[in-house]
């Protein structure tokens, strides 16, 4: 998901990258898709409004939490002196690890599963379906963020550098694109592919179950959740209960955590 802090050149950094991938979306797709892209598209766009409005609100808050844990000295990376790279890489690993927890429990606790199934309810998922998160999630998401600053003792110099790795990812994971299997079967022995994301957006329960990792797939990997497919043109995307128009306009998703309906 694209989440964190917002900066400007950070922003013209995933706008950018969206540009190129929408374009190479057209050029090599994974499938071809069946709705207008364009009205599709829209509210997931109109949801990214809300994600970052809601990381604005939280960026000083989450800035000062990282402060008073460097001054205290709190959290296992604090208490000794690192080198700005190794303090970046197991900073990034750690924050990444928090992530991977924040979205398993997203599917394994109901009230999560009731903001998250906005995400995958998408009938056609493609770059734009990155920004399609409710601001509820966005906030588990942000407070996961502040106990891995807690637990880790990060600077919050880290904190952007890997929000802006994590959310490049979240635009290439989700890209409709056709990836060559043999390099991505590589890629994803450290990284979270395209095709290894795809198969978290099944239809099918086994599969939704599976592959929680954020940036790095040695999560899935070490704790089990991970896998494979072979065919990824046979795979649908969305949930049961969604395949109405009406169930994919924004009022609807908006409105989608606080139904009585678990469909």
């Amino acid at each position: 998901m694209i989440v964190g802090p917002n900066d400007p050149t950070r922003l013209v950094l995933l706008v950018t990258a969206c540009v190129l991938l929408s374009s190479l979306e057209a050029l090599v797709p994974l499938f071809h898709y069946r709705r207008g892209r364009l009205r599709r598209a829209v509210p997931n766009l109109v949801l990214a409004l809300g994600v970052v409005l809601t990381n604005l609100a939280f960026a000083s808050a989450m800035a000062s939490l990282s402060a008073m844990v460097m001054h205290e000295r709190l959290g296992l990376l604090a208490r000794w002196h690192w080198s700005p790279w190794l303090q970046l890489v197991l900073g990034i690993a750690g924050l990444d690890l928090f992530a991977y927890v924040a979205h398993l429990l997203l599917h394994k606790i109901a009230v999560g599963w009731k903001f998250h199934r906005v995400h995958h309810s998408e009938l056609e998922v493609d770059v734009t379906t990155a920004f399609r998160q409710h601001p509820g999630e966005t906030l588990w998401r942000l407070l996961w963020q502040l106990l891995a600053i807690i637990f880790f003792g990060l600077p919050f110099w880290i904190v952007p550098v890997y929000l802006s790795l994590s959310s490049l990812n979240a635009l290439l994971e989700h890209a409709n694109v056709r990836i060559a299997e043999n390099a991505d079967r590589i890629l994803r022995w450290l990284l979270v592919t395209p095709n290894m994301h795809k198969v978290h957006h099944s239809r099918c329960v086994v599969e939704t179950d599976s592959n929680y990792s954020n940036i790095f797939s040695v999560w899935d990997r070490l704790f089990g959740t991970y896998k494979a497919r072979t065919n990824y043109q046979t795979l649908r995307y969305g949930l049961d209960g969604f395949d109405e128009e009406d169930t994919q306009t924004l009022a609807r998703l908006i409105r989608e955590p606080f139904r009585s309906s678990t469909s």
